[in-house]
């Protein structure tokens, strides 16, 4: 089931933005480049909300996705927040823990892409994402890049158009294409990462299956990615890292159904924390899931 707070948000979402004439808005967020020193990239930051803005333009003007900007703050209103409202921004992140960190690593929890460059080992790039809807999930595994395709056209599948009959078989390249303005198909030839017409939805689950960027976000990261890399697709809620004597976690969460606390409990245990950490904090930061970071070490 998905989470109540999300599923308010996408079924609110169009309505809102149409009013807001916020569709096809250029962005001018860049991409979150940042130099691998351990586990942890980024720094939170903060932002007071101003006259007409919503979270949905804040979340783009820092590229990351409602999601996230909703998840840290959860007592604001992400369509019409109080002027000079103080908003907690997300951009700090545990890199996921994957055995190699190489090519495109994503993790569907957090609705985030990981870019680690051939030529820098100690480089990773990282861009918001949305991901497939419920009963069209997008697929976990080992994938390459097998096609590059700059102003797609969108061949409208059966499914969608059984949905849409109004659809016509194929849609040209252009500002309303949802393909955006670039495409990466994945060896799951049914799967792409590309571009939206609709960027408010980016931080949800919204496609039937492929993965979509910013338009400013896929059109950085078409530049840099060859045919052929690799791409791994995973699923990690949490994640933790050790820093000098503090353990920390974070928590993503798209799904109300799944038991975080005990994820979060056995991930601790393999990697022989418990002893280090305070179980009651554990269990709030899993009860939150916001996304940000939370020491839960034990009080010294």
């Amino acid at each position: 089931m998905l989470n109540r707070r999300f599923l308010i948000i996408r079924k609110a979402t169009i309505l809102f933005l149409i009013v807001l004439g916020c569709f096809g808005s250029a962005g001018t967020s860049l991409a979150a480049k940042y130099v691998r020193d351990g586990a942890l990239i980024g720094a939170r930051n903060f932002y007071t909300i101003t006259a007409d803005e919503s979270l949905f333009e804040v979340a783009r003007d820092f590229d990351i996705g409602v999601n996230a900007i909703s998840a840290a703050n959860p007592a604001v209103d992400p369509f019409i927040p109080a002027q000079e409202t103080l908003l907690v921004v997300p951009t700090q992140w545990i890199i996921p823990d994957v055995p190699i960190q190489r090519g495109i690593v994503i993790n569907l929890a957090e609705m985030r892409l990981y870019y680690f460059p051939r030529d820098n080992a100690h480089e990773v790039i990282t861009f918001p994402i949305g991901i497939g809807d419920q009963g069209m999930d997008t697929p976990l595994g080992v994938f390459k890049v097998v096609e590059k395709t700059k102003d797609p056209s969108w061949f409208v599948p059966k499914s969608i158009l059984n949905e849409k009959p109004y659809l016509p078989p194929v849609v040209p390249p252009g500002p309303d294409n949802p393909m955006g303005s670039r495409s990466l198909r994945l060896s799951n030839r049914s799967i792409l990462i590309h571009g939206t017409d609709r960027p408010f939805g980016i931080g949800t689950r919204s496609s039937h299956g492929c993965i979509r960027l910013y338009e400013e976000d896929i059109q950085a990261l078409f530049q840099m990615v060859p045919t052929g890399m690799r791409v791994l697709i995973v699923n990690q809620p949490v994640k933790v890292a050790v820093i000098g004597k503090k353990v920390y976690l974070q928590v993503s969460d798209y799904e109300d159904s799944r038991d975080l606390f005990k994820e979060a409990f056995h991930l601790l245990d393999g990697r022989n924390l418990l002893e280090k950490v305070d179980l009651h904090k554990v269990r709030a930061a899993a009860l939150e899931a916001s996304g940000l970071l939370v020491d839960v070490s034990i009080d010294n």
